[in-house]
């Protein structure tokens, strides 16, 4: 991709006026108690866990939702946990609190025992155990001085342990504490008013040190047409891909900014005047400018303009591929050239499939070594293909290369392997006593301790999740020297080479559809291309905003799954879908807007008729086991019944079908019967811990927050198999067909055998 542009008025790089204000914040803070006297038992009522109201402006983040989902364990004489916590680059800190939600060992010493709070490795609190409230859960607001708290911060929580007065076990079993994940850090901040310089994006828009959801309103001048959708749909795969994890919610609306924050403008120079407040310079071309919000001194408006609607997709598109080039308040595109053009399966977040893949591209470097005597998991996230083909494959190849500290004496140190929590092998860390002469000499003439050693494995990926992960914990065997003797000496490393490889360049791309389940989970089939250039979204007739944020939130899902801005997204209309025959189909409907359900109405396993409600069922829902199968033939579960119902109002559903313009193309119906309640769908597609079930099969019905899959019609293949496996595949399902191209076979083979001897046989008494 080339983007040239002229650079508009220049401006300060982006700074953070945080030094004054951190002193000012560090004189006020000192005079702060750092622990409240408040110990006391949790009560059992939800509203425990709340913390006190604070007029400043802020938020509050569970250690759950800072990315501990599991219970702190600490264990030994001194051991700790960290979580780490950023701050965004438009807010200072004024205040912060933590509710600690903690259970401790009733045989600690209580005048030898503590549990320190520390963030950035400066203690902000020391809590004492005493005796009498060991065994219960414990809760504690403590103060955190601001001055602690800067851009990336690290929040530790360690333990102090000791269980008697004279020699002990560094690791006696008695030696515990265990903090919820359900504590809390609440935070006040104050706005900090940033530079109108697009050098800073996707600041303000997105910051990647704010771990909550990004929610971010789209502003129109007047009702888009399908070109302005079409650079919106981009501009929200590309916050979506920047999300990630935490997960983007786009709201629009038509002719009034937003109120509060930052926010999006996609606007024609000559409907620029609908806007109130916004004050534009005149558009000669594509234009991209960052302006303060009329309506907050703190928001940013990010103003996507052009002289008609290719401009601003012009502009959409400049903006998503190329932002890091881009400097000043205002810059006009000349030219967006895409050079090279997208390849199937090549999305930036999926592990590629031509090629063995280093597990150092998938995790930094330093994030492969770990240190300590019980050492964290390391975990690399893999992102698989969802249209992997399984069948009779026997795994992916795991070609490991690991070091790591050997102990002078062992018997149980060990390297534990597993993927997604499935445990795949075990090898054994020899120690120095326990090597041959020749790995002495070896390790002895090595510059550093540690011992270099590789394996080769098969990683099973029948039935694995699309967000996998390879896990990996280094075993170190604790020898206990005796009474008085045992000391730990934290010197163990441990480290997961970077060249060690994943090869997935066996498998093919072949899957049964329809397929909800991957469609949620990433997007499939429209993601196949990761710009989206082979994917048409047909909208409602009379379009209005619930409808463009279903779109927008749809294509936000889309950006995460693949990494990349949906920069070839096609938008059109029920009278346009002739045109978009080669291409995959996600139509949404809002009440009796959509004429296609009508048209297509035998091809969906639900449909409304004179207020009726039609729906067909399977048995596939009463199974126990996985819906998605290695097996694509257990996967089929025709239709065995039907059933019509009437009521007041209907339930939202999403349904998949081949497309009836093209066989092998894919259609996603997002159907809601009010318009307000599509929101219902775009919710079941993010998920959440609200949600007991998933999105399966090819119809999933909607109601608030419960899901019932009730169809999982497999009637269609996509994809492509070699034609050997494919050959295989074809007699693996059609036992007949097997058996008659046997008898086929044997009966042309004796017919050869019998021809050839009859030959023989002639020339034999003709020589004679």
């Amino acid at each position: 991709m080339t983007v040239t542009a002229l650079t508009g008025e220049k401006v300060n790089p982006l700074r953070r006026p945080r030094t004054l204000l951190a002193c000012a914040l560090l004189l006020s803070g000192l005079g702060q108690a750092a622990v409240a006297e408040d110990t006391a038992q949790v009560p059992a009522s939800p509203e425990a866990t709340a913390l006190p109201a604070s007029d400043a402006p802020g938020y509050r983040l569970s250690f759950k939702e800072l990315g501990k989902d599991y219970t702190m364990s600490l264990r030994g004489i001194e051991s700790s946990d960290t979580i780490n916590f950023d701050m965004r680059a438009d807010e200072v800190v004024t205040g912060a609190q933590l509710t600690l939600q903690y259970t401790y060992s009733p045989a600690l010493l209580s005048d030898l025992s503590q549990i320190n709070i520390m963030v950035n490795d400066e203690v902000a609190a020391s809590l004492p155990l005493p005796k009498e409230n060991a065994g219960t859960v414990q809760k504690h607001t403590i103060e955190i001085p601001p001055y602690l708290i800067t851009e990336f911060n690290r929040l530790s929580v360690q333990l102090i342990g000791h269980y008697t007065m004279q020699c002990e076990d560094p690791l006696h079993s008695s030696l515990w504490a265990k903090v919820s994940s359900d504590s809390q850090l609440n935070i006040q901040v104050s706005q900090v008013e940033l530079p109108n310089d697009l050098a800073g994006l996707p600041l303000p828009l997105f910051d990647r040190r704010d771990r909550r959801a990004l929610a971010m309103p789209f502003v129109f001048a007047a009702a888009p047409d399908t070109t302005t959708l079409e650079a919106a749909g981009a501009v929200s795969s590309w916050l979506g891909a920047l999300a990630s994890y935490r997960g983007a919610r786009f709201a629009s609306q038509v002719q009034g900014l937003p109120a509060k924050g930052n926010g999006i403008v996609l606007v024609n120079s000559a409907e620029a005047s609908h806007l109130d407040g916004l004050d534009l310079p005149a558009v000669q071309g594509p234009t991209l400018s960052l302006v303060s919000n009329p309506n907050d001194p703190y928001g940013k408006l990010l103003v996507i303009a052009g002289r008609d609607s290719d401009e601003i997709k012009r502009a959409a598109t400049a903006l998503v591929v190329g932002s890091r080039s881009l400097s000043g308040q205002s810059v006009q595109i000349d030219a967006v050239d895409i050079l090279v053009p997208r390849q199937p399966y090549d999305a930036p977040n999926w592990l590629p499939t031509d090629r063995p893949v280093r597990l150092g591209e998938l995790l930094e470097p330093r994030q492969l070594n770990v240190s300590g005597y019980a050492p964290a998991m390391i975990t690399v996230p893999m992102r698989l293909p969802p249209d992997l083909f399984n069948w009779r494959e026997d795994g992916a190849r795991l070609n490991l290369k690991y070091r790591y500290t050997p102990q002078q004496t062992s018997t149980n140190s060990s390297l534990m392997v597993a993927f997604n929590d499935q445990f795949i092998r075990s090898m054994n860390l020899p120690s120095v006593q326990s090597m041959g002469a020749g790995e002495k000499l070896l390790a002895a003439l090595k510059t550093d301790d540690s011992l270099v050693r590789e394996a080769s494995m098969l990683l099973p990926l029948d039935s694995v999740a699309l967000q996998s992960r390879l896990q990996f914990r280094f075993m170190y065997d604790y020898i206990k020297q005796g009474e008085c003797n045992d000391i730990i000496i934290d010197n163990m490393r441990g480290a997961i080479d970077p060249e060690s490889t994943v090869d997935l360049s066996g498998y093919d791309h072949f899957m049964a559809m329809p397929n909800l389940g991957v469609f949620k989970d990433s997007g499939f089939p429209f993601t196949r291309l990761a710009d989206l250039s082979q994917t048409a979204v047909i909208l409602p007739d009379n379009a209005g905003p619930a409808d463009w944020d279903a779109y927008l939130t749809v294509l936000g899902r889309f950006g995460d799954s693949t990494g990349y801005p949906a920069t070839a997204v096609s938008v059109g209309q029920a009278d346009e879908v002739a045109q978009f025959a080669d291409k995959d189909l996600l139509v949404l409907s809002s009440g009796n807007n959509q004429p296609l359900l009508k048209e297509w109405a035998d091809y969906l396993p639900s449909r409304s008729e004179d207020a009726k409600r039609y729906v067909e069922f399977s048995d596939l829902p009463l199974r126990l086991r996985e819906w998605i199968s290695p097996d694509p033939v257990a996967n089929q579960r025709k239709a065995r019944g039907a059933l019509t119902f009437s009521g007041e109002s209907g339930s939202s559903y999403v349904s998949g079908f081949e497309s009836p313009l093209q066989r092998g193309r894919s259609v996603v119906l997002l159907s809601s019967p009010q318009t307000q309640r599509l929101a219902e769908i775009t919710d079941a597609l993010i998920g959440g811990e609200h949600y007991t079930q998933s999105l399966q099969g090819s119809l999933a019905v909607i109601k608030g927050k419960h899901i019932q899959s009730l169809v999982a019609d497999e009637s269609y293949y996509v994809g492509h198999l070699g034609p050997f496996k494919y050959v295989q595949w074809v007699l693996s399902r059609h036992v007949f067909m097997l058996l008659g191209l046997t008898v086929l076979g044997v009966a042309l083979v004796s017919c050869a055998a019998y021809f050839s001897l009859r030959a023989i046989a002639r020339r034999r008494l003709k020589d004679e």
